[in-house]
């Protein structure tokens, strides 16, 4: 069983999309203000995850908002260098939009009371959102009889872990490294009967006393 494991870890990396590592890190409070917009954040998500250019018409149906709207937030974001012009293809008329870089991070500051926790509600609501839209989207096929032998596709995990520094350090890089594995090696060649997913993970210190302690 071992060497099949290794097989297909290796399998998967090799699909990676050869592409330079860049992680963009936002710590200033302003710029991570900047951030908590529902239709950012949609935004970030959509270009760092594909890391396909898109343009503001583009991005503005995913959203619900205006191309003119959706421009704004955009301009917003270049500005603290979470997103650049990319290169146009065809029709130049309207600009296209990359993300600028492969990875994104924000550094909290630590207090409750930091801009960043506005962020952490709406990646929850977003979230929350999906999986609303999920579950309504089944229990209609279900009730058309399409959907019987659907599995399960949702899945919520949560674990209570101690761990040091350096153990939060390899956990982290260890999820991030096995995220991209499973990256598309060519965005626009998405393999037959792919679906599209939304994965979100946490790590956050409980400074709680645990039970006993």
């Amino acid at each position: 069983m071992i060497p099949d494991s290794q097989q297909g870890e290796t399998a998967a990396t090799s699909a990676r999309r050869k592409r330079p590592e860049k992680t963009v890190e936002i710590s200033d409070p302003k710029a991570i203000r900047a951030l908590a917009h529902a239709a950012r954040l949609e935004v970030i998500s959509e270009l760092y995850s594909t890391q396909a250019s898109h343009t503001a018409t583009e991005l503005a149906a995913r959203t619900g908002l205006t191309p003119s709207a959706m421009s704004y937030h955009l301009r917003a974001l270049r500005k603290w260098g979470i997103v650049a012009p990319a290169e146009t293809s065809g029709d130049a008329r309207e600009r296209r939009w990359k993300a600028a870089g492969t990875d994104f991070t924000i550094k909290s500051g630590g207090s409750a009371a930091n801009p960043e926790i506005a962020v952490v509600d709406l990646e929850l609501d977003a979230f929350r959102r999906r999986a609303t839209a999920f579950a309504r989207a089944r229990a209609e096929r279900r009730q058309q009889g399409n959907a019987a032998a659907e599995p399960a596709s949702m899945l919520l995990s949560s674990n209570l872990l101690y761990l040091t520094d350096q153990q939060r350090a390899e956990l982290s890089e260890k999820l991030l490294e096995l995220l991209r594995s499973y990256e598309l090696e060519d965005p626009a060649r998405i393999p037959a009967g792919a679906q599209r997913v939304a994965t979100l993970w946490s790590m956050i210190p409980d400074d709680r006393v645990a039970p006993g302690n």
